[in-house]
């Protein structure tokens, strides 16, 4: 095995869904600019509550990539 350096961000993805496609949102969004994610961390959870009920999540994660 070679060695790596990774770099991490924090990114907080949002959804109505639940926590797992807030996750896939962020993850989606960064792979869009961002090469070599390898894996990720979640770090906080938080929704807002309209009417009594759960109307959108937010998930805040640290994402791993190697640098090339």
């Amino acid at each position: 095995m070679s060695n790596h350096v990774y770099k991490m961000l924090e990114l907080t993805g949002s959804s109505p869904s639940g926590i797992e496609d807030a996750v896939s949102t962020a993850i989606a969004k960064a792979s869009e600019t961002i090469r070599n994610i390898h894996w990720f961390e979640v770090v906080e959870t938080r929704g807002h509550i309209q009417d009594g009920k759960v109307a959108h999540w937010q998930v805040t994660l640290k994402v791993g990539f190697t640098l090339e």
